[in-house]
């Protein structure tokens, strides 16, 4: 029987059995990255120190590449680091209106280099003007590009870490620095996490044990504190991802109350730089208990093959189909609901009575998402994870084409492809949906 100490050991001589035996060594780059990064913020300060022109500084990214500047953005409260990680017209042209372009710098965030929706948004940006710089793994189409466009700078990514597990590297801590947060201490308190997570009083493990154990229980949904810096959007991301697979997975629900047979807490403690390692470090172990490999994502890549097909066939028209109430009718015991909103991100408290609609109707733990961010971060789960998901997805008029260099569609076209692409996926996987307008619930 393999004890505490032996799976720690284990985790730290990146040994794949502690998993599934497979290509996990690969992918344990996290292990050791607040220490590269302590290595490299020097010439990541100086070339900060030199912007002295600079008033915005905006992320465009997805998941792993936005998830962590946007809570960092949250939690130290600079107004003047954005993150764009939507693909809805009004959301783009709203920022677009707020900026003063000669006095931005955009940073385009993509640990491979192709992730359509920031490639998508740097074309935009880059024909209307102000600097760029990119973070992304050495030798990727994105570093080629900003080498033929002139960037500032290009930051290389760590090829062995997975873009759920890069808070730590430099797709969380260059924004960050950039945007005048004090990265060195918030690196500092990360390595003494790390420290800790190697020790008889080990933090990650005994989070991670308490995870595992909850979900051989049956308390697969882990709901997570309701902090300021809104902690919860990284860490579902880290959570579903990670574990939402092989039909098994724990269900993360930012906000969601702890009491109920099928829920357990996830405790968030107020250091940021810690938290982010000690959450990774126990989605690891938690990934050990469930038997799968925490550091895949099998069934991510079905909603972008689907968005492609649609986009090849032309128009794409979201119509209704069935109905909240027949939805929720459909709950059973340990479920949970999941909305998907394909909408202006401005609008989402709009979506709060339709929420509280959820629980109050089925008892279930409700989450919610919006599109495209969330099939970066829980789409895997909703696919690939237990069937006991109830997806309603929610769209709005994404109003008038903004048209998008070098494509043959516009970004209206794209977030509704991306709206009926996943919905066919989740079909196709004998998930229960539903699909309204906003306007309308």
């Amino acid at each position: 029987m393999t004890t505490a100490t032996d799976l720690v050991e284990r985790i730290w001589e990146r040994d794949p059995t502690v998993w599934t035996g497979g290509d996990e060594a690969q992918w344990l780059g996290w292990l050791d990255e607040p220490l590269r990064m302590q290595e490299q913020l020097d010439s990541v300060l100086r070339f900060a120190d030199e912007l002295t022109d600079v008033e915005t500084v905006v992320v465009l990214g997805m998941g792993g590449s936005s998830l962590a500047p946007e809570v960092i953005r949250r939690t130290f409260g600079t107004s003047w680091l954005r993150v764009l990680d939507t693909t809805h017209p009004t959301a783009i042209r709203r920022l677009e209106a707020e900026l003063d372009l000669e006095r931005t710098l955009f940073v385009s965030a993509s640990k491979s280099g192709t992730t359509l929706e920031t490639r998508s948004h740097t074309d935009y940006f880059l024909r209307k003007g102000g600097r760029f710089v990119a973070v992304t793994d050495p030798g990727s189409e994105l570093e080629r590009f900003a080498n033929d466009h002139g960037f500032l700078a290009v930051f290389h990514g760590e090829p062995t870490i997975g873009g759920r597990y890069s808070a730590l590297s430099p797709f969380g801590i260059v924004p960050a620095a950039l945007a005048g947060v004090d990265v060195r201490a918030l690196l500092d308190s990360a390595t003494e996490m790390r420290d800790a997570c190697r020790g008889q009083a080990n933090p990650g493990f005994e989070l991670g044990q308490r995870l595992g154990a909850g979900w051989r229980e049956g308390r697969d949904k882990v709901c997570i504190d309701a902090v300021p810096g809104g902690f919860g959007l990284w860490a579902e991301q880290l959570i579903a991802e990670s574990t939402g697979k092989l039909g098994k997975g724990l269900v993360p629900a930012p906000g969601e109350p702890p009491d109920g047979p099928d829920r357990q807490r996830g405790e968030v403690h107020d250091d940021l730089g810690s938290e982010f390692f000690r959450w990774e470090f126990a989605v690891a172990v938690a990934g050990s208990i469930l038997g799968i490999n925490p550091f895949d994502q099998p069934d991510v890549q079905a909603a972008k093959d689907r968005t492609s097909e649609v986009l090849a066939g032309g128009g794409v028209q979201l119509e209704p189909e069935s109905s909240v109430e027949e939805l929720l009718a459909r709950a059973r015991e340990g479920d949970y609901v999941a909305v998907q909103a394909f909408i202006d991100p401005a609008r989402e408290p709009e979506l709060e009575p339709l929420l509280e609609r959820a629980r109050r109707e089925t008892g279930c733990v409700v989450t919610h998402g919006l599109g495209p961010r969330y099939l970066h971060s829980t789409g895997q789960l909703h696919k690939g994870g237990p069937n006991t998901v109830l997806c309603l997805q929610v769209v709005d008029d994404p109003g008038d084409e903004l048209p998008i260099p070098g494509r043959k569609f516009g970004f209206a076209r794209l977030i509704r492809a991306q709206a009926a692409g996943d919905y066919e996926s989740l079909k196709e996987r004998g998930r229960r949906v539903a699909r309204v307008r906003l306007e309308e619930v």
